[in-house]
């Protein structure tokens, strides 16, 4: 007896979807030895075998992106998130290549995604204000020219500034002399200062939006130049996805978990960008946290942010 044409449509797409899968294990077991090589190589027979597999296509561009094949990486994660409901991951990193190729539009459509189905996601929401920045100022880091511009505004003395005289005394008290100074400091540290109120928060708020600019952005910048940097040194060494564990996998106590929080820390990676004396600012964070952070990072490859990084 024939057999019927749909079940033979419907047997080459099931098979399909076991040859897929029987890749898909292949590649787990390549990146657990290190055969990053073999791993692209079973994802790419993946994806062959089933085009529409989401998982196939994520991991596929997360490798690719890996090993500096951007182009392929951002068509994969574009084909991914085509599927609904979109793959959140897949946005995120789609998000971040946009953005290091400066197309903020598109790195914000991708972000915005993510908060309509989770309007709480701590990295698409600190991400999101970043690239948000990054689109309106007016300030370009591409040319020599541009370059020697900003570094003139952030040697600018806050004294040159329209600000009132409590705001100018207590900036000059802090050790707050330039604008690059006011930009490593938040919001949170202006406002633990003696006789430093919302007034002068707003006013100093006004003027850094005036020019395009916010508190802690400093900071922030610091923080991406240096997770970029980590990436950099741990390409080629198979430990790369290690920036991507979310700190909980650290087992840090109660005290130290909650300093954490405070600095909106996620992952191995944003700890890793972060310096000791950031960490020792956060309130009853102390020496015993600190070790304890240092003993956890380093049972990964990693430590915290030199300044002379």
């Amino acid at each position: 007896m024939a057999q019927d044409p749909m079940d033979m449509v419907i047997g080459a797409s099931r098979g399909d979807e076991k040859a897929a899968q029987a890749h898909l294990v292949a590649a787990t077991n390549a990146e657990q030895t290190g055969s990053r090589e073999v791993a692209i190589s079973e994802l790419r027979k993946a994806v062959a075998a089933d085009p529409d597999n989401c998982e196939a296509l994520f991991r596929l561009a997360y490798q690719l992106d890996l090993v500096g094949e951007e182009d392929e990486a951002i068509a994969l994660y574009e084909r991914c998130v085509e599927h609904a409901p979109a793959h959140l991951n897949a946005l995120m990193n789609l998000a971040v290549l946009y953005e290091d190729r400066e197309e903020y539009a598109r790195a914000e459509r991708c972000l915005r995604q993510i908060l309509e189905t989770n309007p709480n996601h701590p990295r698409a929401n600190l991400f999101i204000k970043d690239v948000r920045a990054s689109k309106d100022m007016v300030i370009e880091e591409d040319s020599d020219k541009d370059l020697l511009k900003r570094r003139a505004l952030l040697d600018t003395p806050v004294t040159d500034f329209e600000l009132s005289v409590r705001a100018r005394t207590c900036l000059k008290k802090m050790n707050i002399r330039t604008l690059g100074d006011l930009l490593k400091t938040t919001e949170a540290e202006l406002m633990s200062y003696k006789n430093f109120g919302e007034s002068s928060l707003q006013e100093i708020k006004k003027m850094l939006e005036a020019r395009g600019l916010r508190l802690g952005q400093g900071l922030e910048d610091a923080h991406r130049a240096a997770r970029r940097q980590i990436m950099e040194q741990l390409k080629g060494s198979g430990k790369e996805s290690v920036l991507n564990k979310p700190v909980s996998d650290l087992q840090l106590s109660v005290r130290a978990r909650k300093a954490l929080q405070l600095l909106n820390i996620q992952t191995l990676g944003d700890l890793a960008s972060h310096t000791e004396a950031e960490l020792m600012g956060v309130k009853n964070f102390g020496t015993t946290s600190l070790i304890e952070v240092r003993e956890r990072l380093a049972e990964h490859g990693l430590s915290l942010r030199k300044l002379e990084d």
